[in-house]
């Protein structure tokens, strides 16, 4: 039995299904029934992933499972949050005796300081190394392309793109579709043993300068301009206009500067294994381009 956390999300719906259309017994864990309802090889389990109880009959029978932090941006306290999970999760994994786990964290997570909601995956991590008898693979996955999404309501409201990073800061940039497939593919296999690491660098490193490049050519707008927004006006925006609670704005400025500042990098070059195949291009024409033409129409 294979365990799936998040399975309505970008990464655990890709593992769920790649698991479940090749056969496997897959158990999908999330708070909506009705969400949960898309998936019809595999059984549904409604509950919450702070919920201690739940979480350990989620992992009943489970010889492996893919666990990641569901975002949750408008609690009041995200960390606290995060370790209600950690120990949620942690916990339903040491009762029930599973074997292996595939945990996505992050690009960043060797850091023990500075790096906004990162360090709640840097805990999730030694939450899960200090399981007996348990194979963990992390995924310490770069930026997601889906993080730049919000720039369709930038462009669409000031005429630019915006961001807090530097328009000349290269950094790996990778599609979540990506991430699920490498999953569910370890998943599949069940070859890792011990505790190992595995970095995700997407396709590319891309700056938000030649980011910006890119939207501009796909909405026929050349020109387009980025603004570097500073840290005050990046959680400003996330709290008015995006709706994210402090907390959650607070720890996104604060991994937003360690980026800048190049802090948080990741530890190992790229290689064919790190590099994934959906380039920012196709990204932006699959997955961008009709977002923005949907916030024009409205």
């Amino acid at each position: 039995m294979y365990v799936v956390i998040g399975a309505t999300g970008n990464t655990g719906s890709i593992v769920a299904n790649k698991l479940a259309n090749q056969g496997k017994n897959v158990r999908v864990v999330g708070r909506n029934a009705e969400h949960l309802a898309q998936f019809k090889k595999a059984e549904p389990f409604v509950g919450d992933v702070t919920d201690n109880t739940a979480m350990a009959k989620a992992f009943q029978g489970a010889q492996a499972v893919y666990l990641m932090m569901p975002p949750n941006a408008t609690i009041p306290d995200y960390k606290a949050y995060q370790q209600q999970v950690i120990e949620s999760l942690g916990a339903a994994v040491e009762k029930n005796g599973v074997k292996f786990a595939v945990v996505l964290s992050s690009v960043g997570a060797d850091k023990p300081e500075k790096s906004g909601p990162i360090l709640g995956l840097r805990s999730l991590e030694e939450r899960l190394n200090r399981i007996s008898g348990l194979n963990v693979l992390r995924l310490r996955a770069a930026y997601f392309m889906e993080n730049t999404l919000g720039q369709a309501d930038a462009i669409k409201g000031m005429g630019s793109a915006a961001g807090p990073l530097r328009p000349e800061l290269k950094i790996p940039m990778i599609a979540t579709r990506d991430i699920g497939a490498f999953a569910a593919d370890a998943l599949s296999r069940l070859e890792f043993a011990g505790q190992q690491v595995q970095e995700l660098h997407g396709q590319r490193d891309l700056s938000f300068g030649e980011i910006t490049s890119i939207l501009g050519k796909a909405i026929g707008k050349r020109d387009l301009n980025y603004v570097t927004l500073t840290r005050d006006q990046f959680r400003d925006t996330l709290i008015k206009q995006v709706g994210m609670s402090q907390s959650v704005a607070n720890l996104l400025a604060e991994m937003a500067e360690s980026l800048d500042s190049g802090y948080l990098h990741p530890l190992e070059a790229r290689t064919a294994r790190s590099t994934t195949p959906t380039s920012y291009e196709t990204f932006v024409q699959e997955e961008w381009l009709p977002k923005y033409q949907e916030k024009r129409a409205a």
